[in-house]
């Protein structure tokens, strides 16, 4: 006799009376935690010593054992009773995702492996794999089947090595085709043991196919890029903070230095963060004292205050350095643009931060490979002030012109056909005056900005190539920040500038002052 079978008495009962078995068993459970809930509670007062806080205690851990008690039958209950054959993972998952979405907090999530294997390339930094920065559709169709793109073959990787280009085509990986399979099952197979082999198909233009063996090694995690802008700024740009961010961006000054560079951009723009101690190790290259960050919490151990060492200092103290910062620069991307602008190091560039100012931790739970990412604190900048959705917003802002709606219709008619494709595959090897003269001939069926045009020309021309790390013709935020530096007293620029505690006090007055004049009309 199964499970319901227990409850409802025997098998031949209608199935009303089932229903209420049902509901009887889950009442009679309920009755019972309640009953069990004021027998424990009667006890608690019976034995009250007036310790208010000792009691509420006492109340909460029974509430914990009773929920618990009772998740732990209903994920039994359905298992052995509901419709179909259910699949222990399928409730396992669904219900760690309902006790991580209940916080409301939209930082603090379960991860399925998937997930997890992805959170630890960024915690670890690296991983066993070719070295190929991959694009897939979400959509395949028999016109169109959904192949792995290559978008850029990682330097002395194994993929770069191959020959391997941008814009080529992986066909099939070990003979599995990749337009049957989801991205998650591509960089599975893709990544794996460091010296095992894994054969790639691929497709280079129209017609030349060719097969290449590649064996995995340590691939790191893209995480700076650098460059001199002329012979006069370091331009460096923090893709995420990884273990390996502070190696890589001391390596970028040691180069800028040997190139006598005179000031310095830090790009942070889409920067989504990443470790604390990576960012606070950053940090301290810049700032030679006092906090860089702290963090505060309920738990007395998430309690922490980061500090600058002068020893560990390498950046010129008196550099003018510029932050480029957008919407898109989070959590730990925001620790370092605030600590700058705290320490009157920086000046910000660009567009408010988009706001993210709590902490997690990445618990691993060896399951099923999963985990979960849990909010423990939220940090402050040095000015003691958190940014939690409400963002940093820079010293100047520059926004990127906004298309009208007509022009938004434009740009997705040019961008949805194969015009600019068909005329760079008939045109190779165009430089930046082709470019614009063909901007020039779209601009006359078109109607959009040319520097636009051009962007969308260069995008398709630099899709089979690796891409300029900056763009001077486009990028109207970096052009800013180089004229700041070139152009104007940074001194001057600096005196100015305010805290973000200063900063988010002005806000705050603003407020209660618009407040009360809607309240007066």
């Amino acid at each position: 006799m199964n499970f319901l079978e227990k409850l409802s008495g025997r098998c031949g009962r209608s199935r009303a009376s089932t229903v209420f078995a049902v509901v009887a068993f889950l009442l009679v459970l309920s009755s019972s935690a309640c009953a069990n809930a004021q027998q424990e509670s009667s006890k608690a007062e019976d034995t009250k010593t007036g310790n208010s806080k000792q009691v509420s205690q006492a109340e909460k851990a029974l509430k914990t054992r009773q929920y618990t008690e009772m998740m732990r039958s209903v994920f039994s209950f359905v298992e052995q009773n509901y419709v179909d054959e259910v699949d222990p993972t399928v409730l396992y998952e669904g219900a760690m995702k309902g006790i991580m979405d209940a916080l409301g907090d939209p930082y603090t999530v379960y991860l399925d492996s998937s997930q997890m294997r992805s959170m630890n390339d960024t915690t670890v930094g690296n991983f066993g794999g070719v070295g190929l920065s991959i694009s897939k559709a979400s959509v395949s169709t028999p016109e169109k089947p959904a192949y792995v793109e290559v978008v850029s073959p990682i330097e002395n990787t194994p993929g770069w090595k191959a020959g391997i280009q941008a814009g080529d085509l992986i066909l099939a990986i070990d003979g599995t085709n990749t337009a049957d399979i989801t991205m998650d099952e591509v960089l599975a197979r893709l990544r794996g043991e460091v010296g095992k082999p894994v054969k790639v198909h691929m497709k280079r233009g129209k017609n030349m196919e060719y097969d290449a063996t590649l064996i995995r090694a340590i691939i790191e995690v893209p995480t700076v890029k650098y460059e001199m802008i002329g012979n006069d700024i370091g331009y460096l740009r923090i893709i995420e903070f990884t273990p390996q961010t502070p190696e890589r961006v001391q390596e970028a000054l040691d180069s800028f230095a040997k190139s006598g560079y005179k000031s310095l951009i830090i790009d942070l723009r889409n920067n989504p963060g990443g470790l604390i101690t990576s960012v606070v190790s950053v940090a301290d290259k810049f700032i030679d004292s006092g906090t860089i960050v702290s963090t505060k919490s309920r738990l007395q151990s998430e309690n922490m205050s980061f500090t600058a060492k002068k020893a560990t200092t390498t950046a010129p103290r008196n550099m003018p350095i510029v932050v480029l910062i957008n919407k898109g620069s989070a959590s730990a991307s925001e620790i370092l643009s605030g600590a700058l602008k705290d320490d009157h190091l920086a000046y910000l560039v660009g567009e408010n931060t988009y706001g993210k100012g709590s902490v997690q931790q990445v618990i691993p739970l060896n399951l099923n490979n999963d985990g979960i990412k849990l909010t423990t604190a939220r940090y402050y900048t040095p000015s003691d002030s958190n940014i939690d959705k409400v963002g940093i917003p820079p010293d100047r802002e520059v926004l990127f012109p906004v298309l009208s709606e007509e022009e938004e219709k434009t740009y997705l008619k040019i961008f949805q056909s194969d015009e600019i494709s068909k005329y760079v595959e008939a045109h190779p090897n165009m430089t930046q005056a082709d470019i614009a003269a063909y901007a020039k001939t779209l601009k006359k069926t078109y109607n959009l900005e040319e520097r636009v045009l051009r962007k969308l020309i260069s995008n398709e021309v630099y899709r089979t190539k690796i891409q300029p790390l900056y763009d001077l013709d486009y990028d109207i935020q970096l052009v800013a920040a180089i004229d700041i530096l070139r152009k104007e007293s940074f001194v001057s620029l600096m005196r100015k500038t305010k805290t973000i505690s200063e900063l988010q006090e002005e806000a705050k007055k603003k407020a209660e002052k618009e407040s009360k004049t809607e309240k007066k009309n």
